[in-house]
């Protein structure tokens, strides 16, 4: 990925749900020590299957999400912007990176790693709270987006192969 940049403000973070409900002081706490990084258009942030343990908020600029099928071929599953937050999964879970994520336009990423949601654990438990809950929560909400396009897939699947079926018989 390419350089770092100037840190960013509490008041860029105060914008962002990850951080919704925290004080103003734990925002310069975190503005002041966490990384931002600036990759290029067209810079990899990290590929599926690499092992980690951080995650990304997207403060500027636009990503793509790629998941690797089966057959080799590399499917956009989603399209990320100011705001957004990725790579979650691996903090929580402990397990290899689930996709590929590019950026699609120059950003700017702040990084939050497994050690610093561990440094704000001791700083201050409270906001290391709300900070998994809005990690849980969106967990949450894109598990029922993937639950509804699972449902319409199979309902559509299932649709074409009962109308396959009647025109045999």
């Amino acid at each position: 990925m390419t350089g770092l940049s100037a840190k960013v403000d509490a008041s860029e973070l105060r914008a962002i749900g990850l951080f919704g409900a925290l004080s103003d002081e734990v925002l310069a706490h975190l503005a002041g020590s966490l990384t931002v990084s600036t990759p290029d258009a067209g810079t990899m942030v990290f590929r599926e299957g690499e092992s980690a343990r951080e995650m990304y908020v997207l403060i500027n600029g636009e990503m793509e999400v790629l998941k690797r099928s089966h057959e080799g071929v590399d499917a956009r599953v989603a399209l990320l912007g100011p705001g957004d937050w990725f790579g979650e999964m691996s903090i929580l879970d402990v397990q290899p990176r689930s996709a590929t994520v590019r950026a699609l336009a120059p950003s700017r990423l702040l990084r939050l790693s497994a050690s610093d949601l561990d440094a704000l654990y001791r700083y201050d438990i409270k906001s290391y709270a709300i900070i998994v809950l809005n990690l849980a929560r969106e967990l949450s909400r894109r598990l029922r987006v993937a639950d509804g396009i699972l449902a319409d897939f199979i309902a559509n699947v299932f649709d074409s192969y009962v109308m396959r079926r009647r025109e045999r018989t």
